[in-house]
């Protein structure tokens, strides 16, 4: 049986949105340098083959540019730290995964970031 101060814990992230917990997993993972997928594989190993575990980690693609092409580099220079000349490489090399293994609510902000520039963008 938990502590009462591990079950007032589990409590208080019962009422964390999506969001906040999604920031809650980052700060952990980055405060102690471990993975969700690794704190979360001894919970998983009971699911039939692992089904029920929750995917952590996404790639963005950037599908298309549209009609905003310069926009859309200058997107990707700024938010992947590139120089013009490989932005310009990546942004035409459409359909193409521009981050890989990146948590959710970064390949959100990501795809936010990208669609307001005018390019189409998929989370896998």
């Amino acid at each position: 049986m938990a502590s009462e101060k591990i079950t007032k814990f589990v409590e208080d992230i019962k009422t964390l949105s999506v969001l906040e917990l999604s920031e809650l997993v980052d700060a952990i993972q980055e405060e102690f340098g471990v993975t969700a997928a690794i704190a979360a594989a001894p919970a998983a190993g009971g699911a039939a083959g692992g089904a029920a575990a929750a995917k952590t980690e996404f790639d963005v693609i950037l599908a298309s540019f549209g009609d905003a092409k310069m926009a859309v580099i200058k997107v990707a220079k700024e938010v992947l730290g590139l120089g013009l000349k490989e932005a310009k490489e990546v942004v035409e090399a459409a359909p193409k995964a521009i981050k890989e293994g990146v948590s959710e609510a970064e390949a959100n902000e990501l795809k936010a970031k990208f669609e307001e520039a005018g390019a189409t963008i998929e989370i896998k």
